[in-house]
């Protein structure tokens, strides 16, 4: 993801973009038993496995870089290089002249906002997200890319603070900063008890999964994707003796089978995997043919419970295929781009927290529990009921063809159906 901002507006086409919270809660048709939908007699015993879901937290991109940054503790050098804003504080001040004043410096906690109070209600056994964002004090930015996304390794608290356990890092932004920036974001993560996905200092390392062993219910296998239709660099993927990325060329059978490798060398009875992956432009809902049959195939040939995709600035329609969840884009979670206009028919300052609860025996959906949110101030808000409701109206439309809807409870809550 990127963003690039001519002034107030922006001459490429990203957008400023934000989140919040309020709840919404997707079921399952048969939400009684872990089968979903429908029924699979060739289920095995589940006597002697957990009798509760293993629950998920994911969300779209977090970009604590540039602007958020700044107003952080240990706020980096402002210097940038991008063509229309040299100076990272800028986007503090365009951010306070849209939203009001943002206190300096801000604790680590505070970007998270409310979201800290519904992880603590959610209670999930693993915190997942993509970090699009480089952790360096690295001066060697990437010359030809017109975005630098940098915050500084003291301010890796902020990640700490939500109890993250897993970053995925394949995406278009983790080397900005050159391979310097790419080594000390590792370690940085490394050091605080964040485990890492995607990227590495060679090509082995980028294809091995981060494992959360969740006590009495299994592990958690993430791994880490990223495509050059999300704006990576080719030069960015990893060699066998090469810092780099997890990058996908295209989504071929040749992807496909790398994917099913990597996954079955791995994989064991039980294992919940999850396959985190950017891919796609930044604007539209509409999903393209190649990336629906993709996860499609991921979840039959590779072995995929839960495909978590993100790049969209915005959030788009879910699927529930075979019973597994296909999140196609999840839009931001934290970000610097209050204060800038352009795509605002796409809400982009609207964003979801995804908590999912699936069956440890066969990794099919039983829950979907979604909060929408908004950002304002660098700060997650609870999204109020027009909002809820425009995003519940939204995921409706976008359900139609995916076979999806949603329909309001109680208290900004929102109940999924799946065919």
């Amino acid at each position: 993801m990127n963003f690039l901002p001519t002034g107030l507006r922006r001459n490429r086409p990203h957008l400023s973009i934000g989140i919040i919270l309020a709840g919404m809660l997707l079921v399952g048709p048969t939400s009684s038993s872990y089968g979903g939908s429908q029924g699979d007699p060739a289920t095995p015993d589940t006597t002697s496995l957990p009798s509760e879901p293993i629950r998920l937290f994911l969300c779209g991109d977090v970009m604590t870089g540039r602007g958020v940054d700044q107003v952080l503790p240990h706020p980096s050098n402002p210097r940038l290089h991008e063509p229309s804003i040299q100076d990272a504080r800028l986007y503090v001040t365009l951010a306070v002249a849209a939203n009001g004043p943002i206190p300096q410096p801000v604790d680590y906690a505070y970007i998270w906002g409310v979201a800290l109070e519904e992880l603590g209600r959610q209670q999930p056994d693993a915190r997942i997200i993509n970090l699009e964002t480089s952790i360096t004090t690295s001066g060697d930015y990437h010359l030809f890319k017109g975005i630098h996304y940098r915050m500084h390794p003291q301010n890796v608290p902020c990640l700490t603070a939500a109890g993250i356990d897993v970053c995925a890092l394949a995406n278009n932004h983790l080397l900005d900063w050159g391979k310097a920036g790419l080594r000390e974001t590792l370690a940085t993560l490394k050091q605080a008890g964040i485990q890492t996905a995607g990227a590495g200092h060679n090509l082995e390392a980028t294809e091995a999964p981060a494992v959360v062993e969740v006590e009495g219910k299994g592990r958690i296998l993430v791994f880490s994707y990223g495509t050059v239709s999300s704006g990576i660099p080719t030069g960015w993927r990893a060699g066998v003796n090469k810092p780099g990325v997890n990058l996908l060329a295209d989504l071929s059978p040749a992807a496909m089978n790398r994917i099913l490798t990597q996954v079955s060398a791995v994989k064991r009875p039980g294992d919940i995997v999850v396959a985190s992956i950017h891919w796609g432009h930044n604007w539209g809902y509409q999903i393209p043919t190649r990336q629906r049959d993709f996860a499609h195939r991921l979840i039959n040939e590779a072995g995929v419970d839960i495909v978590h995709g993100h790049s969209s600035h915005h959030v788009k329609g879910i699927e529930v295929y075979q019973d597994k969840l296909i999140l196609y884009g999840c839009g931001d979670f934290i970000t610097d781009y209050e204060g800038i206009s352009g795509h605002e028919e796409y809400r982009a300052e609207l964003g979801i927290m995804y908590f999912a609860d699936l069956n440890p025996a066969n990794g099919q959906l039983v829950r979907l529990v979604l909060v929408p949110t908004r950002i304002k101030n660098f700060r997650i808000q609870r999204a109020n009921r027009e909002e809820t409701q425009w995003l519940a109206d939204m995921l409706n439309r976008e359900g139609k063809e995916l076979g999806t809807s949603v329909e309001e409870e109680e208290a900004l809550t929102m109940m999924l159906k799946w065919d």
